[in-house]
């Protein structure tokens, strides 16, 4: 059986009859876990191990887990920082914080892997423009520059361990006030003015990025519908003139900013029909039952490949990763981001702010 297109989610900690059946239908080939789905680890791996048994090739298994307001899963799992400290320890020491990004990218790895999960959408590439509140601390910093040295470094770290990375919100979020979940944000830039939000992007895939998550942003300069449902940005921009071969998913089709695509089903095959590979589908049960007697089977090779290549690499376990060496060097990181950095001023620099 191939891994269908939907991504859905279940509403408890164990699997029910309903789920099973909705998980074994061939439209979907990915389940995304929250908060709700969690007690503790020992729980989380029997829930992982229904969700593996219903099909074979077994269902991905994702989360959203980047660290600060975004991780799913807290007790029993490591505290991982906002991404903007990762960024502060940087502006400190640029060799610290490219060690910092990489050995925590590999933490967040390696105790889901542990887990039995796949992957989690991460890292947050957005820039930080100081507008979106929804954003914030999830980017690495305000500097293009910046963001793609990280992003680059904490892709590799999350490679080491196993787990591929996904890339978002493409093509940028930061530069928007309004929250995406609860409407549609418009940014009114011309697309050559775009340059810098562009630039992660650009230096990720030039390392091998696997995946890419496409934002519910209107940018009306550039196409006339949100960018997850826009050929122009995905088929044309993404694609051609990125040069990306990876996995793209839409963000969820459910918030607020897909709405302008109209119903779900209207949404999912504008998604598709964009270019993307995976449609998010998440807290509307009568939805997702909904999609999958109105969507239309579409079975892609090429798409079906990028998404088995998001399969984390299995682990033994957290009490074996605890006991390695390589867990508690990233532990020691998780230690030091706790503290805040010292900028280092070099003989001659002023403390006063300049022009």
């Amino acid at each position: 059986m191939t891994l269908g297109p939907l991504m859905v989610d279940i509403a408890g900690t164990e699997l029910t009859a309903a789920d099973r059946e909705l998980l074994a239908h061939p439209l979907v080939g990915s389940v995304i876990l929250f908060t709700r789905n969690y007690v503790d680890r020992l729980q989380l791996r029997s829930l992982v191990e229904q969700i593996h048994s219903v099909r074979n090739p077994a269902l991905l298994i994702a989360v959203d887990h980047e660290g600060g307001r975004v991780q799913r899963f807290r007790t029993g799992f490591s505290a991982l920082p906002p991404l903007r400290r990762i960024g502060q320890t940087y502006d400190a020491d640029a060799q610290q914080g490219l060690a910092m990004a990489r050995a925590l990218g590999w933490l967040m790895a390696a105790e889901l892997l542990a887990s039995g999960l796949d992957f989690s959408f991460a890292p947050c590439v957005d820039l930080d423009y100081g507008l979106s509140e929804i954003i914030g601390d999830r980017a690495f910093h305000a500097r293009a520059s910046v963001v793609a040295t990280l992003a680059v470094a904490y892709m590799h770290g999350m490679r080491d361990a196993g787990m591929a990375a996904t890339a978002k919100h493409y093509p940028g979020h930061g530069a928007v006030v309004a929250d995406s979940h609860l409407a549609l944000p418009v940014d009114r830039r011309e697309l050559i003015d775009m340059d810098e939000d562009l630039q992660p992007y650009r230096r990720l895939i030039a390392n091998g990025l696997p995946a890419v998550m496409v934002a519910h942003v209107l940018f009306p300069a550039v196409d006339s519908v949100p960018a997850s449902f826009s050929q122009r940005w995905v088929a044309q921009e993404l694609r051609h003139g990125l040069q990306f071969g990876g996995l793209v998913f839409a963000d969820d089709l459910t918030m607020a900013g897909a709405a302008a695509a109209g119903d779900l089903p209207a949404r999912a095959a504008r998604a598709l029909a964009a270019g993307c590979d995976v449609l998010p589908v998440c807290n509307d049960r009568p939805g997702v039952l909904r999609l999958l007697d109105e969507l239309e089977p579409r079975i892609d090779p090429a798409s079906q490949l990028r998404l088995i290549r998001m399969r984390g690499r299995r682990q033994p376990g957290f009490e074996t990763l605890e006991a390695s060496a390589a867990w508690r060097g990233a532990r020691e990181w998780l230690q030091r981001s706790a503290a805040k950095p010292e900028l280092r001023f070099e003989p001659g620099d002023s403390e006063e702010g300049g022009a």
